[in-house]
């Protein structure tokens, strides 16, 4: 688990090994990465995009970019919390993920960014 705060807003990762599966004749190995999202500010904040640097041990980056989260551009109240599980694949057996997520204050209407941070991916059987 790794956590961050950027103006207010906490982000915290889970990451979870989730298997292989073989697609178009590649090996792929899969994540699934739970987010929490909690308002530590004042003023409510509402969620807008989303942007992912992706990247494995073979070296293949993928930038993910795209309005909101899973569908979603939540509204969350100060104290609130907002979570949701997503999930990615890599082509080599560790990687990495970070980026950050755009967000609006509903009283100020400042947009802003807030880092989501750095979290490692590998399949547990490579370090046993």
């Amino acid at each position: 688990m790794v956590s961050k705060i950027t103006k207010g807003i906490k982000v915290v990762v889970k990451v979870r090994y989730a298997g292989q599966s073989l697609r178009l004749n590649t090996l792929l190995n899969f994540f699934n990465y739970e987010i929490s999202i909690e308002n530590r500010n004042n003023n409510t904040v509402q969620l807008l995009r989303r942007y992912w640097l992706i990247k494995d041990s073979l070296n293949n980056d993928v930038t993910v970019e795209g309005e909101g989260v899973v569908g979603k551009t939540p509204v969350i109240n100060p104290e609130g919390i907002f979570e949701y599980t997503s999930g990615c694949s890599i082509m080599g057996y560790t990687g990495s993920m970070q980026g950050y997520f755009t967000f609006v204050d509903l009283s100020t209407s400042e947009i802003f960014h807030v880092k989501i941070p750095l979290f490692n991916m590998s399949i547990p059987k490579i370090f046993n």
